[in-house]
């Protein structure tokens, strides 16, 4: 029996995560979670959770999995990158240029990546760095939204109003959640619409709570440690920013309205004032068919899987770099202070509990 540990740093590594221990479990493997810097409380009554280091030193996971940038290396097993999003940055580029995303920091062994320019750029890095191995395999975290067969316009049911899914990063420069809060308001006092809004766990504490404020018969406000996925297709539209979770809205086949994003193109529509939110929103919902044409194109070109298995194909990559994936591969550079920093770091997240 295989053993794999999940690190845990921000909320949404939850649902990334658990695409991947649905099927380790099938495989008749086993995974335990490390939980560092942030709440433990999704976890479930039959989910392992280790508490300690000393604890992981002696799960002795064969592999990692780690949604963010970093990763106690001395963990036992292969460090494993499956990110914690798309390629698409936001400062309005492609994915060629995000610099962030493609930052080598010598924690991982092996990148899993979602799309063919996103994996020619880490097979390029991987090149030049030798410490490393890249596989496509697609993004775990997508594989309930695509194997659930509900892209397309949602059934309405007896209540026939629209709904909006608000979501918004917490970055100042680009969010719209304070310049958006008294419309929102007032689009859910009308009743015209129906709001689901989440906010980034980083966000300002007065914004979220000013958000959670507005909950009631037209609004639900949705906690930063809830599984998205499941509130995803209750909508007809999605609200944003310059969040990547509208690119996973993208893969319902439903439209995206934005206000100032940083991110623009054809597959989406995006306002600059205030006042055109709400007629916006309005065409979004009667007639997007050029707009759900570009995004569907987006979304093959930053995820080209759609057969909703990608779970499986990580833990294949990561079957194969254990029978020998590894062995031409150099060793990774010291970085004495990098991990001297990272155990720092490790002390801090857990000081949080």
């Amino acid at each position: 029996m295989r053993r794999y540990l999940f690190f845990v740093n921000q909320p949404y590594s939850y649902s990334i995560l658990r695409p991947l221990q649905e099927e380790i479990r099938r495989r008749g493997d086993e995974a335990a979670w490390f939980v560092a810097g942030c709440t433990a409380d999704p976890l479930m009554a039959d989910e392992i959770r280790l508490h300690t280091v000393q604890e992981v030193m002696d799960y002795n996971a064969c592999a990692t999995f780690v949604p963010g940038d970093w990763v106690p290396y001395f963990f036992p097993g292969i460090k494993v990158e499956v990110f914690h999003g798309m390629a698409r940055n936001k400062r309005g580029h492609g994915s060629e240029d995000d610099s962030d995303h493609y930052r080598i920091r010598g924690w991982f062994d092996l990148y899993c990546t979602h799309a063919d320019k996103d994996t020619a750029r880490f097979q390029q890095l991987a090149r030049k760095h030798g410490h490393f191995a890249v596989a496509k395999t697609g993004w775990p975290k997508l594989d309930p939204l695509l194997q659930a067969g509900v892209s397309g316009r949602r059934e309405t049911g007896e209540d026939s109003r629209p709904v909006v899914f608000y979501a918004s990063t917490f970055s100042r420069s680009v969010t719209s959640a304070p310049a958006l809060l008294e419309t929102i308001a007032e689009l859910s006092r009308s009743g015209r619409w129906k709001f689901l809004v989440t906010l980034h766990p980083k966000m300002d504490p007065g914004v979220v709570e000013a958000y959670r404020s507005l909950a009631g018969e037209h609004l639900d406000f949705i906690e930063s440690d809830q599984d998205l996925l499941e509130v995803l297709p209750k909508a007809d539209v999605m609200l944003c920013d310059t969040s990547s979770i509208m690119f996973e809205f993208m893969f319902l086949d439903r439209p995206v309205v934005t206000y100032r994003t940083k991110m623009p193109g054809p597959y989406l529509i995006d306002v600059e004032e205030v006042s055109e939110l709400e007629s916006a929103l309005t065409q979004a919902v009667a007639d997007a068919t050029d707009v759900l044409r570009a995004s569907k194109a987006l979304c093959h070109e930053l995820h080209s899987f759609t057969d909703g298995q990608s779970s499986g194909r990580v833990l294949d990559a990561v079957e194969a770099f254990l029978q020998g994936g590894q062995t031409s591969l150099r060793r990774k550079p010291l970085n004495l202070v990098r991990k001297l920093k990272v155990r720092q770091r490790l002390k801090r997240e857990l000081a949080k509990k």
